[in-house]
């Protein structure tokens, strides 16, 4: 009977020691999970566009030239469309414009732009007349008046017959029919003698201002071809001369 409660005293002390163990053991800390690794945002495009010109004349061309990075699509306008990521082209813009490229990528959007500044061309050189030898003749060849019914040479008839003789100098291969006119007052007949007189005067005087004889060749129109057909004094002065005509021959 005593060795049944010793063994059972035993026993309850086993229990004790190892329930006081257990209370004495600590407890296993569990190590919390690494955190997600950390991944960076997709870098933002860059891209730059330039002209070779920013001023140009209509009708002329410029290049554009364009690069970028961390681009997956590059669009350039006005007119162009799609292009690489590097690269350049030829435009002629009609008028002022200003070029846009826009870069797309993961990272988000870009845009640069150009401007080509479109001046009008500049007025073409005025055209220079040259003046034919018709029009010439007819600037640098003067007639001669004369008085009512008089062939002799005036001062004023000197002077433009001067000027006829400057002209023939400068111009050796014109030849000249020399025409005596007469106002309506006289006959036929003698106005057209008196024209003769009048041509042969003028001729003359040229020929002693060094104008060939040959150069030059006279007919009397007397008074049927007036350049004037009032009846005046005005009117019948400037029908009294010796006119020149270039001649065709």
């Amino acid at each position: 009977m005593r060795t049944s409660r010793n063994a059972r005293a035993l026993f309850g002390t086993l229990l004790a020691v190892v329930a006081l163990g257990a209370a004495c053991k600590k407890p296993v800390v569990q190590a919390p999970p690494p955190p997600p690794p950390v991944v960076a945002p997709p870098a933002r495009p860059t891209v730059t566009l330039q002209a070779s010109s920013t001023t140009i004349q209509k009708g002329e061309s410029a290049t554009l030239t364009w690069s970028s990075t961390n681009a997956t699509s590059l669009s350039l306008s006005p007119g162009v469309g799609n292009v690489a990521a590097e690269g350049s082209t030829r435009v002629t813009p009609t008028d002022s414009t200003t070029y846009t490229i826009t870069a797309t990528g993961p990272g988000g959007t870009a845009d640069a732009n150009a401007r080509i500044s479109v001046t009008a061309p500049p007025p073409p050189p005025p055209v220079v007349h040259e003046p034919t030898i018709q029009e010439l003749f007819d600037k640098g060849v003067k007639d001669a008046y004369f008085d009512y019914d008089k062939a002799d040479i005036r001062a004023d008839a000197r002077d433009a017959l001067s000027q006829t003789a400057q002209f023939l100098r400068s111009y050796p291969q014109v030849k000249v029919v020399l025409e005596g006119h007469c106002d309506e007052r006289g006959s036929t007949e003698y106005n057209l003698a008196l024209g003769d007189r009048r041509a042969a005067a003028a001729k003359q005087f040229l020929v002693s201002l060094g104008i060939t004889a040959d150069r030059m060749e006279t007919v009397s129109y007397g008074k049927e071809r007036p350049f004037c057909s009032a009846s005046t004094d005005e009117c019948w002065q400037q029908n009294r001369r010796g006119h020149f005509v270039m001649s065709t021959k």
